[in-house]
Order: C-alpha cells, then sequence, then structure tokens
C-alpha cells in the first residue's frame, strides 16, 4: 500500500536535488571568466541530459542491482535495466520504486557535474560529453553500489562497526573532488596560472547558485531519511546550523587572512559546510553538527589554496571544498555520531565525543578505523579510474582546447555565443553580421 505522506516527500525532495544541478550551474559559471560562462554551465546542464538516460538504461541497475556473481561486491548487475521490473512496484516503506529511481538519478546528476568546476577555461566540450557516461559508468555507478547497492562496504566491519555515509560523502563529493584532482593534471594549468589573476566574473551569480544549492540541499539531506519523519526534522536542522557554523569558520579564516570578508568567501563557506554534513546528517546531534560545520569551514578555507603550493589548477576549488569537505564529513562521524540520535553506525557502535554518556568513549574509535577505510578507497579508485579515462579521452580526441580558443574564450570559439551580447550589439547598431568564431591566433575582446 503506497504512503502517501512518504511518497509526496520523496517527489519533493527529487525535485529539490534536481534544482542544485542549474544552482551549481550558476555558481560555477559566476566563478569562472566572462569568456567561458556559457560553456561552463552547459557541462552542467549536459550533465543532466546524459546521465538521466543512462541511469535509466543502466545505471539504477548497476547501482542497486544483484545478479552480477563474483562481482556482486563491486557493481550491481542489469535486473532492473530499462526499469521495465519496477513499474508499477511499491517498496516496503510504501513509496512506489520509481520515485527511488527518480530520487537517486538526480545524485547521480550532480555528482558527474561537480568535477567540471576543476576543468573550467580549457576543456574541449565534446571530450566532456563523452567523458560523462564513461565516468558514470566505471567510477559513480560501482562506488555507489558499494555505499548504497549492497556492495562491500556493507560487509566492512572493525570491533562492531560499518561504514555510515547518510546522503553521499563518499559516493558523490569525495568521489567527485578526487576525479577533479585526477583530471587537472591530465588537462594541465590553464595559461596565466599563478601569475595572472582569474578571479570570478560574476559573484551575484555565485550568491544565487549558493541559495539555490542550499535550498536544494534539504532534499539532499532530509530527503535521504526516505520517510518524512523524525529522521528527516533532525538531517534538515543538522543541514542548516553546520552550514551557518562554517560560513562563520570561513569568514574568520578570511578576516585573520586579508583582513577583510567576501562574498565568495561566504559563498564557499557555505558549501563547504552543506558538504560535510551530507555523510553525516542524520548521525550528529545539532551541536554536534556545529562543531563540524566550524571544522569543515576553517579547514576548506586553507585547503582552497594548496593549488599554489602544490600547482595543481583546480579552477573553482572543487579539490578543496568537495573532497576536502567530504573527508572531514566521512570521518568526523567516527568522532562525533551520537546515540542521542539513534542514528550511528547500523550495530549501534557510536563516535566517542558525542555518545551522549557524558564521557569519552574510546570503543567508538572503531567507527572511526571503518570510515577512513572507506575514505581512502574512494580516494584511490575514483582518482586512478578518472586518470586513466582522461588519459584514454586525450590520447584519443585531445581533451584540452588549443591555446587560441582559451585566449579568445570558449563560449565564442566552441559556441558562437556569448553571455553578455555588448560585442554583438555593437556590430547589429553598426550594419555588420555577427562575426564567426576566430582563427587560430587571433584574439577577440571579451568586456
Amino acid at each position: 500500500m503506497i504512503d502517501s505522506g512518504n511518497t509526496a516527500w520523496l517527489l519533493i525532495s527529487a525535485a529539490l536535488v534536481m534544482l542544485m544541478t542549474p544552482g551549481l550551474a550558476f555558481f560555477y559559471g559566476g566563478m569562472s571568466r566572462a569568456k567561458s560562462v556559457l560553456n561552463m554551465m552547459l557541462m552542467s546542464f549536459a550533465s543532466i541530459a546524459i546521465v538521466s538516460v543512462l541511469w535509466v538504461v543502466v545505471g539504477h541497475s548497476l547501482t542497486y542491482g544483484g545478479g552480477a556473481g563474483p562481482l556482486t561486491p563491486f557493481i550491481g548487475g542489469f535486473e532492473y535495466a530499462g526499469l521495465n521490473s519496477l513499474v508499477g512496484e511499491v517498496a516496503d516503506d510504501g513509496y512506489p520504486e520509481l520515485v527511488d529511481v527518480g530520487f537517486q538519478m538526480m545524485f547521480a546528476i550532480i555528482t558527474v557535474a561537480l568535477i567540471s568546476g576543476a576543468i573550467a577555461d580549457r576543456a574541449k566540450f565534446g571530450a566532456w560529453l563523452v567523458f560523462v557516461p564513461v565516468w558514470a559508468l566505471l567510477v559513480y555507478f560501482p562506488v555507489a553500489h558499494w555505499v548504497w547497492g549492497g556492495g562491500w562496504f556493507d560487509s566492512l566491519s572493525i570491533g562492531g562497526a560499518s561504514v555510515v555515509d547518510f546522503a553521499g560523502g563518499t559516493a558523490v563529493h569525495i568521489n567527485a573532488g578526487a576525479a577533479a584532482l585526477a583530471l587537472t593534471f591530465v588537462l594541465g594549468r590553464r595559461k596565466g596560472f599563478g601569475s595572472q589573476e582569474m578571479r570570478p566574473h560574476n559573484l551575484p551569480f555565485v550568491l544565487l547558485g549558493t541559495a539555490l544549492l542550499w535550498f536544494g540541499w534539504f532534499g539532499f539531506n532530509a530527503g535521504s531519511a526516505y520517510a518524512a519523519d523524525a529522521v528527516a526534522a533532525l538531517a534538515l536542522v543538522n543541514t542548516q546550523v553546520a552550514t551557518a557554523a562554517a560560513v562563520g569558520a570561513w569568514m574568520l579564516v578570511e578576516l585573520l587572512r586579508y583582513g577583510k570578508t567576501s562574498a565568495l568567501g561566504f559563498a564557499s563557506g557555505a558549501i563547504a559546510g552543506l558538504v560535510a554534513i551530507t555523510p553525516a546528517a542524520a548521525n550528529l546531534t545539532p551541536l554536534g553538527s556545529i562543531v563540524l560545520g566550524l571544522v569543515a569551514g576553517g579547514v576548506c578555507a586553507y585547503a582552497i589554496s594548496w593549488k599554489y603550493r602544490f600547482k595543481y589548477d583546480d579552477a573553482l576549488d572543487v579539490v578543496g571544498i568537495h573532497m576536502v569537505g567530504g573527508v572531514i564529513g566521512s570521518l568526523l562521524i567516527g568522532l562525533l555520531a551520537s546515540s542521542l540520535t539513534g542514528e550511528g553506525a547500523p550495530n549501534g557502535v557510536f563516535g566517542p565525543l558525542f555518545a551522549g554518556e557524558g564521557f569519552i568513549d574510546t570503543a567508538g574509535l572503531s567507527l572511526l578505523a571503518v570510515q577512513l577505510i572507506a575514505v581512502v578507497a574512494v580516494l584511490i579508485y575514483s582518482f586512478v579510474v578518472t586518470f586513466v579515462i582522461g588519459k584514454v579521452i586525450d590520447l584519443a580526441m585531445g581533451f584540452r582546447i588549443a591555446e587560441h580558443i582559451e585566449t579568445n574564450g570558449l563560449d565564442h570559439e566552441l559556441h558562437a555565443e556569448s553571455a553578455y551580447a555588448f560585442d554583438e550589439l555593437d556590430e547589429l547598431e553598426s550594419g555588420n553580421e555577427l562575426s564567426s568564431p576566430t582563427p587560430p591566433g587571433e584574439e577577440v575582446t571579451l568586456r
């Protein structure tokens, strides 16, 4: 029998998570340079189109299906391919199975889209269209299967503790962040990296994207309760306060380092807090979530500058926010998971600091150990496989654009469009036809 309340909540949550990818497009687009903003936003929108179809054809089945024989701990089978077998089926919790299919589809979409920010201003759009389905097939679907689909994380246990990832710290954020780092090595640094200012061109876009992401994240985290219940309520409150605390910590770091705070710092701090609370949203008390947010905001505020020290060009701070924030959130579950929530490790093991007994429980360190194994496994797998995928695409068709395209702007050169049509208006007013993309070696003026 269908539970209309749970079904409605999952439908709303799926829509909220869907909204996050356009929000990400605004967030990344505003952080990009004016001459490449459309290209950057299209990378997110292309992920929506490609992953949606791929998820229905094989993605959901490879993530949640069985029947893969000896490979079942690592990847699902094809029992749900095409979804025909799920039409009309109702889960034990009272929602149609297709509602869950749609909800998890949105997770797959945004995970792939997150990667694009690291390679802004220098990736071929055609190569990105090839990368998206290949990466989803070889990296996202297997890792999501490990975490949520009955994969090997289910059998991983240390001292009675099992892996906890409520809404995607490993499967989404660490996975995407490690992949982003790998692609920065495949594509190399942008022209002028480290010597030229590459500031966000539209901070209102960044703040708009942050607002859409923050709003959608309530569906991401609270929706992962799979019911309109107390767990969803806890996840919602924890998401809000962890994000607010991370904003405060990030802006404090900015104030101490630079003597002023910034709109970009506010936005980046919010995303860092949202990322960090994702795996832990149902496992911490609100006070524990504030602690988590403070740590994530402070550490990520420093982590985004590591790219200058280690010379990798993570253009829009995917590594410093999503990978680092995901690691922080996943590991601090091992210290902060509280018995007061009733949602610790599946067997009732909780972190040693917020066990609800008023003292440190050293037995809870087993939860930290198992979380560490999960984090390291996803980091290594995603980085290595993504690096191989990127290298193969680069050898087959080239992944990086030519230097003159990077100089002139990807919007004009690859899409024959401009986000801000001042040049086109000037030409139309003078009676001239709109110009075509420029030949190699020539530059255009973009305002």
